[in-house]
């Protein structure tokens, strides 16, 4: 296959794709194709399998039936194209490790087996904690920082990968408004230079700003688009049945705006 085909390849295709955890299924006959150069929101209630997806779309996690292509290819030929930043109550906090260390982390894949960082690797970790305002903590334990500046180093970890197509698991999570609006502003930055990304969400006042396309998720599909033809009271009801009357205000304006 020539150069010119593999780019026109999508970023990530997904077909029937069944997950499940002791028999009992948490994905559901999954069919998914995001465009590339998109910023895309996961949404759903809790349990809905947002965090299961990403997972084993990465290969993360064996599947029941289906299959996962990333940019045309098996996931498993395509690790050095995938960017992942995970949950921040998935990550060992009090391993001893410098940020320095956890960004330098992120160029492991272009490093190749028993090859130590060289000086152009640095150089990009400290490109990528400058872009994150981190850089002046680079030689601090990544346990010493609060939550927000820990999310900002594993930013910058996924950006040290170069890679084009990222996977984030809610970002957003625990960081105050000056580091959500610095996340935003950078995934919209990589959007521009053509990069893919799939965020994880749980916030639906802001889904609608944050994000070109929104995949509205429980167990399986229930739309998938360009955020303003989704982000409809029938399809969020749909999503999350009765959970959507505690959004009260965001159940209501959205009514309102849909009819």
């Amino acid at each position: 296959m020539s150069a010119d085909s593999n780019k026109s390849e999508a970023p990530l295709e997904i077909h029937d794709l069944t997950v499940a955890y002791n028999k009992r299924p948490v994905l559901w006959g999954i069919d998914l194709e995001v465009p590339k150069g998109k910023l895309v929101g996961v949404v759903g209630p809790n349990g809905a399998g947002k965090s299961t997806l990403i997972k084993a779309a990465m290969g993360l996690l064996p599947l029941n039936s289906g299959w996962v292509k990333v940019f045309g290819s098996p996931v498993k030929d395509s690790l050095r194209r995938i960017g992942y930043v995970p949950q921040r109550e998935s990550v060992d906090w009090d391993f001893p490790v410098s940020v320095m260390d956890v960004v330098l982390m992120g160029r492991y894949g272009h490093l190749g087996l028993m090859r130590r960082p060289s000086r152009e690797d640095r150089k990009i970790a400290r490109e990528c904690l400058e872009k994150v305002k981190m850089l002046p903590y680079a030689n601090r334990q990544i346990s010493n920082l609060s939550g927000g500046q820990q999310q900002r180093v594993f930013l910058a970890r996924a950006l040290a990968q170069e890679s084009d197509l990222y996977f984030m698991d809610e970002p957003f999570a625990g960081v105050d408004a000056a580091t959500e609006t610095a996340i935003v502003t950078l995934l919209r930055e990589l959007k521009d230079k053509g990069k893919t990304l799939i965020i994880v969400h749980h916030d639906l006042p802001t889904a609608r700003n944050y994000f070109d396309m929104l995949l509205l998720l429980n167990m399986r599909v229930v739309a998938f688009g360009p955020t303003e033809s989704v982000f409809k009271y029938d399809l969020l009801q749909d999503t999350y049945g009765g959970r959507l009357t505690i959004l009260s205000e965001v159940a209501e304006e959205v009514r309102q705006k849909s009819s």
